[in-house]
C-alpha cells in the first residue's frame, strides 16, 4: 500500500493507493473519490457493543468502512471532517486518541473505545480512543499538529491534545489563574511520564466559543 497526504496542513486529504485484494478502513462518510473498481464493506468491524462504544461513549461512528481493490490497483481519496493536518503513525502496540482524530487504518489496527476514570468528567469526556495493532494508522486534528517528546512533565489545554503514547499519564485539573474566552476556569491536561504526545494547532471548543455571540437567536416578539 502506498499514500500520499495532500494539501497539508491546512485542508490535508489522504490519498491511498491499493494493490489487488489491499484493504483500508476508514470512519464511514470520509470517503472523498476512489477508483471505480473499489468494493465497500460497511460494518460495526468488532461486532455491536464494539460499535455501540465508539458512537456512544466517543462520538465516533457506529459503522465503519472497508475499502478493497478488486481485480487491479486502485486509489482512494480519505478526507477528514474538519480542516486541519493527517499523520501517518506506524502501529506496533497502543495509541490513544482523542475522540474525534480517527480517520482511517489498515485492518489489523483496531479502535476501540476506553474508560479514563472519572477525570474525563471535567474535560472531552469519560472515554478517549485505543488504538491497538500493527499496521498503518491515519489521525487528523484541526489546524497543524507537532509531535513533543514529553520527559517529566506537560501541561495542554485540553481542547489541543489530539494523540499521546500509553506511556504517559494525564490528569485534567482546573486553572483559576487563566480564564476561557467566555470566562469560565480553562480545563487543562497535565501528562507526566516519558513518552511522545501530539497536539494541534487550533481548538474547535475555542471556535465555537468565538462563533458563539454571532450564532442566529430567535427573536421573542
Amino acid at each position: 500500500m502506498n499514500y500520499e497526504i495532500l494539501a497539508q496542513p491546512s485542508y490535508s486529504l489522504l490519498e491511498v493507493q491499493l494493490e489487488p485484494n489491499e484493504k483500508i478502513v476508514s470512519e464511514a462518510g470520509a470517503m472523498a473519490w476512489m477508483s471505480s473498481n473499489i468494493k465497500t464493506t460497511t460494518s460495526s468491524r468488532g461486532g455491536m457493543m464494539a460499535g455501540l462504544k465508539r458512537a456512544v461513549l466517543s462520538g465516533e461512528s457506529f459503522f465503519q468502512n472497508t475499502y478493497e481493490a478488486e481485480n487491479e490497483a486502485g486509489s482512494i481519496g480519505l478526507a477528514p471532517g474538519t480542516a486541519g493536518d493527517i499523520i501517518a503513525h506506524e502501529m506496533d502496540g497502543e495509541l490513544y486518541l482523542e475522540a474525534g482524530a480517527f480517520l482511517a487504518s489498515t485492518p489489523d489496527v483496531v479502535c476501540d473505545s476506553k474508560f479514563q476514570g472519572l477525570k474525563g468528567l471535567l474535560g472531552e469526556g469519560m472515554f478517549t480512543l485505543r488504538i491497538s495493532g500493527t499496521g498503518m494508522l491515519f489521525f487528523n486534528a484541526y489546524g497543524d499538529i507537532e509531535e513533543i517528546e514529553v520527559d517529566g512533565s506537560y501541561t495542554v489545554d485540553n481542547g489541543f491534545a489530539v494523540a499521546w503514547d500509553p506511556s504517559l499519564q494525564y490528569s485534567i485539573t482546573r486553572s483559576k489563574k487563566i480564564r476561557s474566552f467566555l470566562f469560565a476556569d480553562q480545563l487543562l491536561m497535565n501528562f507526566t511520564g516519558k513518552g511522545r504526545l501530539w497536539v494541534q494547532s487550533r481548538s474547535p471548543r475555542t471556535l465555537s466559543n468565538w462563533v458563539h455571540p454571532f450564532r442566529a437567536v430567535e427573536s421573542k416578539s
